[in-house]
């Protein structure tokens, strides 16, 4: 095995977040494959066991899991740790173990089965490339010889037999040609002399050297003869090995191939992401803008009905006071009584009768009011409460502009024009629409923009009224149903007369005949 070349060193330094554990978000430390084909760490699996076992005697109930697999678990003690890979530890024993939990990496169950962690490969690949990764990272610390005479020099390779680093000229003297060690398995300088050996996970003491292609998996002779992969179909290691290599040399290449692709997608990317933000940003003023007019519109009638409340309280207290007033003068010693008192002391009989008849009549009136007490006005204000149902329903379905409704189509057979204009349209689901606007302007001839009007329909056909002689208006509605609005109508373009019309009557007369109006247009919109 070759030592790598430096410009491999730039590549691992870019494939740090797949050399990241998911359980623990660090390097994989002894990297374990699960059924799923994630890796995780040797100790984060433990853990994860550890974790969700004392869950499940603690609490006894679907609550157990309530640690998230992505967080980093707390460390169990040696203790714990023991108990999980003492060889006598199985499933079925007095203390119930858990064998089932969710991987970090996908969030699939993951069932280890009676075997436990020891039923798991060691992905050796995994950890060289996490080793390279370590040695990249830690490039300017040098691994030194281990038999150079002090001052040791720097290594150059290390021996994976011997579990020792050498520089070239103590390796040339440890491993010289023609001796065993000359065959020995050497490497760059590293510290990671670990064994890089794959066994059966069923039969301990059995090396791999097949791969089962159905299964998708190494497995070892004896799986073959009588194991579970007995009936499957095998091939050599080799050919696995070179099958699989070429398949990935391939997707590499590709991926390679499309660099300049995927850079120019990323840049599209960033230019999708920066014209969202704009036009998230630019919905959320429209919409701010809408309520803040609805606010105006609000406080414009709030403002308004406040007023008519006033003048009503002003107007009914008035009638109340003068109507007071007069109750007042028929009390005694105040005004009408009084009046009445001294009038009976006139004794002249022609002068009495010529004021008291008057006087009489006044105190009629006032006795018949008493007769019958009638307010001068109402104190309740049952006239004046604001019935807002039909607004709160129509703001509870407050919405954004939808395509949900067919567009109406203005008919242009059916519609006329003179100094008033019927506009008539169908609708295809002319029972699903609650409403409808249409919209009008003049089109000027100075191609200026001129505002759209807006009548609210509840038809399918208004007169408008008011139009211009010798002018272009177009012609447009949308229908509404609830909320939801829908596109407007194809416009219709209509030309106004240049004058009234003029028509023949009698002998040689003429007289001026009265324009289409607005009466005639509602004889044709009732029809």
């Amino acid at each position: 095995m070759e030592g790598d070349g430096s410009d491999s060193l730039v590549t691992i330094k870019n494939i740090e977040r797949e050399l990241i554990c998911p359980a623990c978000k660090e390097l994989f430390t002894h990297p374990l494959i699960l059924p799923c084909q994630h890796s995780i760490c040797h100790k984060c699996v433990k853990e994860l066991l550890l974790t969700l076992d004392d869950s499940f005697n603690d609490v006894g109930s679907d609550n157990s899991n309530q640690s998230s697999p992505r967080l980093r678990l707390p460390s169990p003690s040696m203790d714990k740790i023991d108990r999980i890979n003492r060889p006598g530890w199985k499933r079925n024993s007095l203390t119930p173990r858990t064998t089932i939990f969710p991987c970090p990496g996908c969030e699939h169950d993951v069932d280890l089965g009676e075997r436990g962690i020891s039923g798991l490969f060691r992905n050796f690949t995994l950890e060289t490339i996490v080793e390279r990764y370590r040695q990249a990272a830690r490039a300017a610390t040098a691994i030194m010889c281990d038999l150079c005479k002090p001052p040791p020099q720097e290594s150059t390779k290390s021996c994976m037999d011997c579990s020792a680093s050498y520089c070239n000229e103590c390796f040339k003297i440890y491993h010289p040609w023609g001796t065993v060690k000359a065959q020995h398995e050497y490497v760059g300088p590293t510290t990671n002399f670990r064994p890089k050996i794959l066994m059966c996970p069923e039969h301990e003491t059995e090396r791999i050297n097949m791969y089962c292609e159905l299964c998708r998996r190494p497995v070892c002779h004896l799986c073959k003869l009588g194991g579970n992969h007995s009936n499957h179909r095998v091939t050599t290691m080799s050919s696995a090995y070179k099958t699989l290599k070429e398949k990935l040399s391939k997707d590499i290449d590709y991926l390679i191939g499309k660099e300049s692709q995927v850079k120019s997608q990323i840049s599209e990317l960033n230019l999708l992401m920066k014209e969202t933000e704009c036009n998230g940003e630019r919905a959320k003023e429209d919409a701010i803008t809408h309520f803040e007019k609805l606010f105006e519109i609000l406080e414009e009638r709030k403002s308004s009905v406040l007023k008519a409340i006033d003048a009503s309280k002003k107007l009914r207290i008035d009638k109340f006071q003068t109507q007071m007033e007069e109750y007042q003068g028929l009390l005694e010693n105040n005004g009408l009584v009084g009046y009445a008192q001294e009038v009976l002391k006139e004794t002249d009989q022609s002068c009495f009768v010529q004021t008291a008849k008057q006087l009489h009549l006044r105190i009629q009136k006032a006795t018949e009011s008493l007769k019958s007490f009638r307010p001068a006005a109402q104190t309740s204000f049952e006239d004046y409460v604001v019935n807002t149902s039909k607004q709160t329903e129509l703001l509870g379905e407050l919405s954004f502009f939808s395509n949900g409704i067919d567009v109406p189509e203005i008919n242009e057979e059916q519609s006329k024009v003179y100094n008033n204009a019927l506009i008539n349209w169908y609708h295809p689901e002319k029972d699903k629409a609650d409403s409808y606007v249409l919209e009008y302007r003049k089109i000027s001839r100075d191609d200026e923009m001129v505002s759209w009007n807006e009548i609210e329909v509840y038809g399918t056909s208004k007169v408008v009224s008011e139009l211009e002689s010798n002018c272009n208006y177009a012609f447009r509605v949308r229908a509404y149903k609830g909320s939801i609005c829908s596109p407007c109508s194809r416009e219709l373009i209509l030309h106004t007369p240049p004058a009234p019309a003029f028509a023949l009557m009698g002998s040689g007369g003429i007289q001026l005949e009265e324009p289409i109006t607005a009466k005639y247009l509602e004889y044709e919109e009732d029809k």
